[in-house]
């Protein structure tokens, strides 16, 4: 499969991701049960009236895609593309709270309408008088994976050339609440948090907004190119190190040709043990981790393709990232690997250009 470029990359995180310097201003977060976005101010991107109609996720993805696509130098992609786990969660739940708190009757479709998934995409698609393809991927952990792989394809058979790909996911109050029941967030107990060798299970739960433009054509702004992706819903453990290998064969790649991976410990000990997995093919390779930056949520392996994005382009690997001592001199290919919980396992192949 051809490769396409990441053009551009814009990430709205619990780290202060809109700012420059944000290999060396990461910090690890480990003391509380859930983790909020560092939002901007709206009010220099969205004007005051429409601000308050919209929930957090819609709000904090026109501000990144407004600076992915600034970034990139496009005014007008030729398709928009956005995962999401969860979507537009606090309009559900505000819908939902009208039909307990009216009886079932006299409701206003406001809040059904806003709280669909693709309400993210209509809203950008709105805002940029945009007429393209427009789609939503809503396949929980992998929604941005899809999405990306969505583009390659369009790019591929020559259906666009610049494309905006994006991810989101945000929290409501009752959906945490229903978390904390289902014991999918850590107890308190349990607090702090050891990620890399956690003995008990639960997560420290995110949110976030990562938007990309990827392109046919490498230019000035581009960071990485994307050079495959492969995503299984499920896996058995002892089929994780068979799934890494067979990907990096079919890229003709060895283990040694990896210089990074990233992987996505979350502090969950039943589903990381297949993190743990797949170390033990890269002896040689610098390991990294990252939901300590950005808490588990359903699209946080955009918050990680944000990260190695910079690596690549920076030539740089932040040090609060390290699993292991292993370091590089240059950082050419760098592969990501997600699941969430142990279910919808996706490999990301970027290279440096």
């Amino acid at each position: 499969m051809s490769s396409v470029y990441i053009n551009s990359a814009s990430c709205i995180s619990v780290q202060d991701t809109l700012n420059e310097n944000i290999l060396q201003n990461l910090s690890p977060e480990s003391s509380v049960q859930m983790l909020k976005a560092i939002e901007p101010n709206y009010k220099e991107f969205i004007p005051p009236a429409m601000i308050r109609r919209m929930s957090k996720t819609v709000k904090m993805s026109s501000v990144a895609s407004h600076y992915a696509l600034q970034e990139a130098g496009i005014t007008q992609p030729d398709a928009i593309i956005v995962g999401t786990g969860m979507g537009c969660s606090q309009d559900s739940e505000k819908f939902l709270k009208n039909v307990i708190d009216n009886n079932e009757e006299f409701l206003t479709p406001t809040f059904f309408i806003q709280s669909t998934h693709n309400t993210v995409s209509g809203q950008i698609a709105l805002a940029l008088q945009c007429h393209a393809y427009n789609f939503t991927y809503v396949n929980t952990s992998s929604s941005l994976e899809f999405s990306l792989l969505d583009a390659q394809l369009q790019i591929k058979d020559g259906e666009a050339e610049n494309i905006l790909v994006g991810s989101t996911d945000e929290q409501t109050g009752r959906t945490m609440e229903l978390y904390c029941l289902h014991n999918i967030i850590k107890k308190e107990k349990d607090l702090p948090a050891d990620y890399l060798h956690s003995t008990t299970d639960g997560v420290i739960w995110g949110e976030g907004a990562s938007f990309f433009v990827v392109g046919k054509n490498k230019t000035e702004t581009s960071y990485a190119k994307l050079t495959d992706i492969r995503i299984i819903n499920t896996l058995e453990l002892n089929e994780t190190q068979d799934f890494i290998q067979d990907f990096l064969k079919k890229n003709n790649l060895s283990d040694r040709d990896i210089d990074a991976v990233i992987l996505g410990f979350s502090g969950a000990a039943t589903s990381d043990v297949y993190y743990t997995e797949a170390m033990n093919i890269f002896p040689a390779s610098a390991l990294l981790y990252y939901k300590h930056l950005s808490g588990e949520f359903n699209t946080a392996s955009g918050f990680s393709t944000f990260l190695a994005c910079h690596i690549l382009k920076e030539q740089q690997i932040p040090e609060v990232m390290m699993v292991n001592g292993n370091t590089k001199s240059e950082v050419k290919n760098i592969l990501l690997y997600n699941h969430l919980a142990g279910h919808d396992h996706s490999l990301v192949l970027l290279e440096r250009v």
